[in-house]
């Protein structure tokens, strides 16, 4: 296991524009997907505090572009933790052409802000970072 949690994905068509480039907003989709899934995996604990009053509002997301990346393409999106904070966490995402050869090459750099937060909807306050979730994430400093 690397410092890094990583989900895998092959581009699809349904992913690109005309020119046969990744639309911007997948690189973001992608990064949600990845913590989705690294809560699953790691934090079940967390998805049940979901379904209770417990709210992660993503407070910024950014993602800065090296290569394009076309249909087909294998990638590697690595999540690692950058920032625990007593309400909020930082998370970095590297995007990762994986190439047919073995080789690697980074085509995109993104991070995103996280808070926590409970209560009903109209009366949400700032909570600590579950206690499941902040062990789950050591190994990914």
């Amino acid at each position: 296991m690397g410092d890094y949690y990583e989900l895998r994905h092959t581009v699809g068509f349904e992913e690109t524009n005309l020119v046969g480039n990744v639309y911007y907003v997948n690189y973001l989709r992608w990064q949600g997907r990845c913590r989705e899934l690294f809560l699953k995996e790691h934090a079940p604990e967390v998805l049940a505090e979901l379904r209770d009053d417990l709210k992660l509002f993503t407070l910024r997301v950014d993602c800065e572009f090296f290569a394009e990346i076309t249909a087909f393409d294998e990638l590697a999106v690595r999540m690692r933790l950058v920032e625990l904070a007593q309400t909020q966490l930082e998370f970095g995402f590297d995007y990762v052409r994986l190439d047919p050869g073995g080789g690697e090459t980074l085509v995109a750099r993104g991070s995103q802000r996280v808070a926590c937060m409970r209560g009903p909807n109209t009366r949400t306050a700032p909570t600590r970072v579950p206690q499941s979730l902040t062990d789950a994430l050591k190994p990914y400093q």
